[in-house]
């Protein structure tokens, strides 16, 4: 029975050697905690598929300014946000915004992509039930953004019901700076003909979420 327990306290004194190892190495950096946390976790993590150490740890300016405040940004800040990302919105190359609705359901029901484990160059899924009810016929759905059901039909298909439903897809960051959805053209989430086809999916009179 000693010896268990001598066994048992080496291997925790060699589970806190290698603890405070790990922090003296954090410490004895630069100075400044946040750029030796940053190189820690360069040199512990490897890109792997699509998933790239650089792209996470090295945001853009939006997110960098928003995990900064929290989420909690003050207003005009906030506003200065909204209006670069509003730049960065990219119409269609064809001038149209609406695709197939039966395809947008597809690709709003999917979860895939942007892991490591997936293959590069894979379709990407939108994911769009894990946040928002959509179609009535799906009763699975989460609760964090605002129900679409009857969007089209509720807000009608005027040019700028149109392009507003695309910029938001786009980049939602655009209209609220820290909003919680991806950026799905401005990250390259989905591609153009995806972003069409959900437009579709919330706005063509003949999709389910318009009947």
């Amino acid at each position: 029975m000693r010896k268990q327990k001598l066994i048992v306290i080496g291997a925790f004194a060699a589970t806190c050697a290698a603890l405070i190892a790990g922090c003296a190495q954090m410490t004895a950096g630069s100075g400044n905690p946040d750029a030796d946390a940053l190189a820690l976790m360069k040199s512990s993590f490897t890109s792997q598929g699509p998933v790239s150490v650089e792209a996470v740890l090295n945001p853009d300016d939006a997110m960098k300014t928003c995990s900064h405040y929290e989420g909690k940004v003050p207003d005009a800040v906030a506003r200065q946000i909204e209006a670069t990302e509003m730049k960065s919105i990219e119409p269609p190359s064809d001038g149209k915004y609406l695709g197939d609705w039966q395809r947008g359901e597809l690709v709003a029901q999917a979860g895939a992509g942007m892991q490591f484990s997936d293959k590069v160059g894979a379709a990407n899924g939108g994911n769009c039930y894990a946040c928002h009810q959509i179609s009535p016929k799906e009763i699975s759905y989460g609760n964090i953004g605002p129900s679409l059901l009857h969007y089209g039909k509720l807000r009608g298909t005027s040019e700028p019901v149109v392009q507003y439903t695309w910029g938001k897809i786009y980049d939602a960051a655009a209209y609220n700076a820290c909003s919680l959805m991806p950026r799905f053209g401005h990250n390259r989430v989905l591609t153009e003909q995806q972003m069409k086809d959900v437009v579709a999916l919330l706005l063509d009179p003949a999709s389910p979420v318009n009947q």
